[in-house]
């Protein structure tokens, strides 16, 4: 890799950055761009310093299968962009998952689900996330000591909730990178610390087994465990309803040596799950089973967590915030609340009278969320059924002030993620994810000034798409151009790296498309015309309003509308088949030029249209909600109170199939009012002309005739 230097060159001294930098969202240092770029770039508004790298990418081609998009083959031969429209723990970190349970970082994979947090009515709650990305850097690494004695190993990059909001675990390298960090006394947000769970070794195994015999409800006392002859059959119905529950059962028998087999999850006659049975051979393994009902002395720690398991599995619920197991058998309840005092969890006994107005006596666990994962992460039952957290308060007495902040004095390989929510429970306190607009995310990059000041040119990539291509068992379709980045930033004047796949496209008759807001692209209508008579090339271009004002605000370094214009008025003279995509779609803001930037395109030459709603994806819905309060602040909240609308309540919807347009009435109607404009207007009217992929040849090859 190589730096340039000049106009482009970055004075800032190493990463993390914040997200926006003092004059980032200035109008008046962008004046003069209002009325657009002239060819020779003489109005080009003023750059800012800007950091391009050179890269000699490995791949060029990236390939998806996304149902939105209507493409599988995409290169961009820019990462990060000019137009202006922290991060990682110890592999070992524990992280909650949606079942409450949790698993270590390095172990999460893309599409897991886990618990992360929203606010809601002014209260931060729980919600349930999905991993969308997950991926590992080598970094410095610190150690943050918690009141509690939680410890936390991250970068000093990344970011905690305190009381105070996020901050980073340490400050920037110097004056120009100062940022909020964590302080003496600041206090983070969570439960603290997850408990680890016990060691399934032989003594909770039996403890479990004893759990499961005793608490399961269906037997009468010990001695319905005296064996019988074998010519009868000698049934262990346990009260196991999870799958889960009743595998481990059946492996933990087995480990006993007792030959059970589980019958396939058979009814019981009072519904009250499957049964465990044992075959009717005696054998001295099986001779020894009542003793797997008998109480111990002592009762060990490994014991007593296996027991409270298999009573939990049997009996144990959680409903409206309570963790409670039952038993109607005195002496078992007796043995639970033992059992809780032997791993220091605190209890409280109630009676009720079940179904059958017996009486139940009920253990509940006392000390909030924080002691109720205790428990479970301590015992770890098998149920799937665990807990349910969604919509509760995040709130805890944990004593968790920052203590120490410690560098380790060593880089290490740390792990993160990005998720729905943007944020993850991380041993027990609430940790940002990765808060890169996505491509920047895999370079430890921030979202705001980084993806528009540190770009990474892919210098090679010409060569790699020739060698691509040349593959022998290449499949041609259509490739589009500029999807993630868009492919014509400033940089491109001088660089030519689109002009160049171009180039190479045109010389393998490869189907091309491209997606600007940039009216560079008129640069190139003397490669795209010809290829767009063979249809190996379409544009499209992006416009989501004619107001001059909102879009220097909106996009301060891109083309202006009315430039814009002008670019598809030149490629559709020069062949080129243009679409206009009205995207981003802000309610409030931009979704009444629906109408006039279609009338406009048409007039121009556009005979395709389409739209996009505006998506918030990880923290760029922070940068945002910045940019509305700082230039809409009278309509930032109508603004986004429609997004959620249209969004399932949320920020964003990454689902397939309504990422691109919403739910609900609002995005109907939005939906129907593009139909009825495109339809009077002219758009879409004519059946999509689609690229041709029979033309693709690799130059120099001969056609064999036999």
């Amino acid at each position: 890799m190589k730096t340039l230097s000049g106009k482009h060159a970055d004075p800032r001294k190493g990463r993390g950055a914040g997200i926006n930098i003092e004059g980032r969202f200035e109008v008046e240092q962008r004046e003069a761009f209002d009325d657009g770029w002239t060819r020779d770039d003489a109005e080009a508004p003023p750059a800012l310093k800007t950091q391009v790298t050179v890269e000699r990418a490995r791949s060029i081609i990236s390939r998806n299968d996304s149902p939105d998009v209507g493409f599988s083959q995409s290169i961009n031969p820019y990462a990060g962009c000019e137009h202006g429209c922290a991060y990682c723990s110890d592999p070992r970190t524990p992280i909650l998952m949606a079942d409450g349970r949790t698993r270590m970082i390095r172990d999460l994979r893309v599409g897991d689900e886990i618990y992360g947090t929203v606010r809601s009515g002014g209260v931060r709650r729980y919600a349930k996330s999905r991993v969308l990305a997950h991926w590992s850097v080598v970094k410095p690494a610190c150690r943050t000591t918690l009141e509690d004695g939680t410890e936390l190993v991250t970068s000093g990059d990344h970011r905690l909730l305190t009381e105070r909001g996020w901050k980073y675990v340490l400050d920037g390298a110097d004056a120009a990178s100062r940022r909020p960090h964590l302080c003496a006394n600041d206090a983070l947000v969570g439960t603290g610390a997850f408990a680890r769970p016990l060691d399934k070794d032989r003594e909770y195994r039996r403890g479990y087994l004893c759990g499961m015999i005793r608490g399961g409800g269906l037997l009468h006392g010990v001695c319905d465990l005296a064996p019988r002859s074998h010519s009868h059959v000698h049934p262990f119905p346990i009260a196991a309803p999870d799958v889960e529950a009743l595998r481990r059962t059946q492996h933990y028998f087995a480990a006993e040596g007792a030959a059970s087999r589980a019958a396939a999850l058979q009814a019981i006659a009072a519904g009250r799950g499957a049964s465990i049975y044992v075959p009717p051979r005696p054998t001295p393994q099986r001779d020894a089973l009542p003793a797997l009902g008998q109480w111990p002395d002592p009762v060990t720690t490994h014991w007593a967590g296996g027991f409270l398991a298999a009573i939990f599995d049997a009996s144990g619920r959680f409903d409206s915030g309570t963790l409670t197991l039952s038993s109607a058998d005195a002496e078992v309840a007796e043995r639970i609340c033992g059992c809780m005092r032997r791993l220091g969890l605190r209890c409280a006994v109630e009676h009720a009278a079940d179904a059958h107005r017996a009486t139940l006596t009920v253990v509940r666990i006392v000390g909030g969320l924080r002691e109720q994962l205790r428990f479970l992460h301590t015992v770890d039952p098998a149920t799937g059924r665990a807990i349910d957290l969604e919509g509760r308060a995040v709130t805890s007495d944990a004593r968790l002030r920052v203590v120490g902040v410690e560098p380790l004095g060593r880089a290490m390989r740390l792990y993160d993620i990005t998720t729905e929510t943007a944020d993850f429970i991380a041993d027990g306190v609430v940790s940002h994810n990765c808060f890169a607009r996505p491509t920047h995310a895999y370079r430890n990059l921030s979202p705001g000034i980084d993806f528009e000041t540190r770009i990474f040119a892919k210098t090679n990539a010409a060569e790699l798409l020739r060698a691509e291509l040349s593959k022998p068992g290449y499949q041609c379709s259509t490739i589009a151009i500029g999807v993630n980045t868009d492919a014509y930033q400033p940089i491109e004047r001088e660089l030519g790296i689109t002009r160049s796949v171009l180039e190479v496209c045109s010389e393998f008759r490869q189907p091309v498309g491209l997606i600007t807001k940039n009216a560079t692209i008129e640069r190139d209508i003397d490669i795209l015309a010809p290829m767009a008579q063979q249809r190996l090339a379409a544009v499209t271009i992006s416009l989501n309003n004619l107001d001059h004002d909102v879009a220097r605000r909106l996009e301060p370094r891109c083309a202006a509308p009315r430039r814009r214009l002008e670019a598809i008025r030149r490629l559709s003279d020069a062949g080129i088949p243009v679409t206009v995509l009205i995207a981003p779609v802000i309610p409030f803001l931009t979704d009444h030029q629906i109408e006039p930037v279609l009338k406009a395109a048409w007039e121009h030459g556009a005979r395709r249209a389409g739209y996009v709603l505006l998506r918030l994806p990880w923290e760029v819905k922070d940068i945002f909600r910045e940019w509305l309060e700082r230039h809409y602040p009278l309509k930032a909240k109508h603004v986004m109170s429609r997004v959620h609308q249209m969004r399932a309540g949320r920020d964003n919807d990454p689902r397939f199939g309504t990422r691109m347009r919403g739910t609900g009435e609002f995005a109907a109607v939005l939906e129907k009012r593009f139909e009825i404009a495109c339809r009077r207007i002219g758009f879409n009217a004519a059946r999509e002309r689609e690229l041709d992929v029979t033309l693709f040849r690799v130059p120099g090859n001969q056609m064999l005739l036999f």
